[in-house]
């Protein structure tokens, strides 16, 4: 489930009233489904969002959440996949590798700290850590459950500024940290990052897969355009904000300094030409425009300065190579080549090693 999914049932569930379990894995060995970091939430009636492994494990973890609920208290396990023996056991999860999760009590009396504050940083646009203490140390530091989430320049309060530095390291190094510190204590540091937004420019036809793929990858969508009759049809159910803009006044009406990934389709050149001139100057981490390369060369001679300074960010043609001819898998790989640009990633096979 994606991370926006996670949110909107952890938002239907706290309307119950009823308890539920933060799922942290805090540590792995060889080779598992999921990392340090990975979080997921689980009902007191055993339903799950989310999983740990390929489905395995979740059932286990179900009946360890209800135990953590009775007793109110924090629990750390481990699941080592490492002996050929557990195919014998039927448990046959076939990673081989060693997974620990710690199970946290979310309860209505403490308004479901912790992730109640994990999920508006995760809505949030700065990065934030989540910082927590997995074991204490000899009983005289932070108690199991101890939960720091650090934005950045805050500091903790009271004796929860002793997660401060851990949580700057993790931030810095853009990954979890799981470690002990010098009083003994084992903390989790895990980056969280918000939720990716994505400014869709242009309304045809072809943006609807564009948008519904984008949304079910949990991401926040808007798509924008000029021409009424593209919106009236009402096929952008799944985007957050479908709106009728003027082109020249693009940059005022939708702020797109706080996209992460912006697409330009209108399929009309001085559109196109008009969205592009305001977008020259905006650090968006993918930054692409429909079309051949002959076109985007055509836009950027035709922007002037603002080509110049748009060369070498604007792609186009977007989208990894995978053979896309219609519309959806245009789309998919469109989306494919923004998630590797967005995460780091090289979009190439996996290989063994990987």
């Amino acid at each position: 489930m994606s991370t926006r999914g996670l949110i909107r049932t952890f938002e239907r569930w706290r309307s119950s009233g009823e308890p539920m379990v933060l799922a942290t894995v805090y540590e792995t060995i060889g080779s598992t489904y999921s990392k340090a970091g990975h979080r997921i939430l689980i009902a007191a009636n055993g339903d799950y969002q989310g999983l740990v492994s390929g489905g395995c494990l979740e059932g286990d973890l179900a009946e360890h959440a209800r135990r953590v609920i009775e007793s109110n208290q924090p629990l750390a396990i481990s699941f080592d996949m490492r002996d050929e023996a557990d195919d014998l056991w039927g448990l046959g999860v076939g990673c081989n590798g060693l997974i620990r999760v710690f199970l946290q009590p979310l309860t209505e009396a403490e308004d479901y700290r912790p992730f109640s504050d994990i999920a508006r940083g995760l809505v949030a646009a700065a990065p934030a850590v989540v910082a927590t203490v997995i074991f204490e140390a000899g009983g005289d530091g932070l108690p199991p459950g101890s939960t720091l989430v650090s934005s950045g320049g805050d500091a903790g309060a009271g004796s929860l500024e002793l997660l401060v530095p851990g949580c700057r390291e993790a931030r810095a190094a853009g990954r979890a940290i799981y470690r002990r510190e010098p009083n003994g204590a084992a903390v989790l540091y895990a980056p969280i990052k918000p939720i990716r937004r994505l400014l869709v420019l242009g309304a045809g036809l072809d943006a609807v897969p564009v948008v519904n793929m984008a949304a079910e990858l949990g991401w926040r969508v808007t798509v924008a355009d000029h021409r009424p009759a593209y919106l009236e049809k009402g096929v952008f159910e799944a985007a957050e904000d479908a709106r009728l803009i003027d082109p020249t006044r693009m940059s005022g009406e939708l702020e797109p300094n706080r996209f992460d990934a912006i697409i330009v389709m209108s399929h009309h050149l001085m559109t196109d030409q008009t969205y592009l001139e305001q977008l020259a100057e905006v650090p968006a981490g993918y930054l692409g425009v429909l079309g051949p390369k002959d076109r985007r060369e055509r836009l950027l001679s035709a922007l002037g300065a603002a080509g110049k300074t748009l060369q070498g960010r604007l792609k186009g043609p977007v989208g990894l190579d995978i053979g896309a001819e219609d519309p959806e898998s245009i789309a998919l790989s469109l989306l494919a080549e923004m998630h590797a640009v967005l995460a780091g990633a090289s979009g190439q096979t996996l290989t063994a090693t990987d």
